[in-house]
């Protein structure tokens, strides 16, 4: 890589503007010269730009010093430091990498003690393959800039400092050493959840008394394997054209992981649950935890279950509609109570469970703004309609599309009752406490 600029005369001034490129050989062994950085101009109307000042260590006396870079042919202000002119028509910028990144994902993975959990697990092969070195690297690289092994076996290696703060003599990293690196964690999976938790909790004083739990899904644009868990389901993503994979998860209010699942793509949210109860409890030990999950995940059964377990489960979970609507007359019955300053619940024990509505002024706001904004939407479409002239069928398909481009803006509001459900502006949860 090398420094070179552009000349442009304007208004009788010489302009100059500097970029830094780098030659690659393309194709009939073509020099193709490709713009990595470009830096602007640098003059002496704008010596703020390019005056870059700069601490430089000297190694003889251990000391630091301010100096000031210029270019040779221009001269330099008085400064109350030193001066130095640089020639950079000969400047050259050689193996640039990240380095603060680099090592700031170090710096983390020593904090985590990871070293004395890995260290026995990833000793080094006797092809001379350190994989503790390597795992390292693939924690960093989907630390800093996530991608696949591919891109990292091709590009981000050479542009990060990983080798230099790991000590590394060669400079490729071979791209079957990341795809077997992978392969050697899964063993060690449900252990490394564990030590993190423990390291979670000596250095932040973390509990785990709420879970979250919730389940997503992610395609592929493929033909449908043979086997494996690359299956037609429901699409979260409205892809419902191409196989999936559904990813459960669990993790503390504060976002910390405690357990994962890949399952096949045609899994039931409702069959998931019983699993993951049975897996933390194993992993984690019985504990009076309480389980936050949407209404669509456990079913009458697993409820029951949990509430009538040896050590009873505590959770709270939205309440199916079709109960709720058999509970609305209790609702309507009791008053509102303020919890804070926009919000106000209505409480209802029922059976050994506390249902609760919710309502947020905030909520109430912001689902008038998004309906007042597609009713402007609809009025400004209507209004470009009765412009145009259509004949019935034609204005008859283009009102369908505009009404359903609308949505449920058009229904009446409410902000009580099966209507302020309905609105958004109400929240309803089901609460079982052990």
């Amino acid at each position: 890589m090398f420094l070179r600029y552009t000349q442009r005369k304007k208004d009788g001034k010489l302009h100059r503007y500097w970029s830094i490129v780098e030659n690659r050989r393309g194709e009939g062994r073509r020099v193709l010269q490709r713009q990595v950085l470009y830096l602007g101009e640098i003059n002496d109307s704008q010596k703020a730009a390019w005056c870059r000042s700069i601490e430089v260590f000297e190694s003889g006396t251990g000391h630091w010093r301010q100096v000031a870079l210029f270019p040779e042919d221009r001269e330099a202000p008085e400064l109350a430091h030193e001066v130095v002119h640089v020639r950079l028509d000969q400047l050259q910028l050689r193996r640039p990498r990240q380095w603060g990144a680099c090592w700031l994902a170090c710096e983390l993975w020593q904090q985590l003690g990871l070293d004395d959990f890995w260290r026995e697990k990833l000793r080094p092969s006797r092809e001379g393959t350190d994989w503790l070195d390597v795992l390292k690297i693939l924690v960093s690289y989907r630390l800093i800039n996530p991608g696949s092994e591919w891109r990292l076996h091709r590009e981000w290696f050479h542009r990060s400092a990983m080798r230099d703060l790991l000590g590394r003599t060669g400079d490729a990293l071979e791209l079957q050493s990341l795809y077997r690196c992978l392969d050697r964690l899964l063993e060690h999976k449900r252990g490394l959840f564990s030590f993190l938790t423990e390291r979670w909790r000596n250095l932040f004083e973390a509990g785990y008394e709420i879970l979250l739990y919730d389940l997503t899904s992610t395609y592929f644009e493929c033909d449908p394997p043979a086997h494996g868990k690359r299956r037609h389901g429901y699409s979260r993503d409205k892809r419902p054209d191409c196989v999936q994979v559904v990813i459960a998860l669990v993790i503390t209010p504060e976002g910390f992981p405690l357990a994962y699942e890949v399952m096949a793509g045609n899994t039931s949210d409702k069959t998931t649950l019983k699993t993951f109860l049975e897996m933390i409890e194993t992993q984690y030990g019985k504990a009076n935890r309480i389980w936050v999950m949407d209404r669509g995940i456990p079913t009458e059964d697993i409820l029951r279950e949990m509430r009538e377990a040896t050590t009873p489960v505590s959770y709270l979970v939205g309440t199916p509609r079709a109960q709720l609507t058999k509970l609305e007359k209790e609702f309507l019955k009791l008053p509102w109570a303020r919890v804070k300053e926009s919000l106000e619940v209505k409480l209802l024990p029922q059976e050994g469970e506390l249902y609760i509505l919710a309502r947020s002024q905030g909520r109430r706001k912001k689902e008038r703004a998004m309906r007042r904004r597609r009713l402007k939407q609809l009025w400004k479409r209507l209004h470009q309609l009765q412009r145009q002239k259509l004949t019935r069928d034609e204005l008859l398909l283009k009102l369908g599309a505009a009404k359903a481009e609308a949505g449920k803006c058009l229904s009446p509001g409410g902000s009580s009752g099966a209507q302020g459900r309905r609105t958004g502006q109400c929240r309803d949860f089901r609460f079982f406490l052990a």
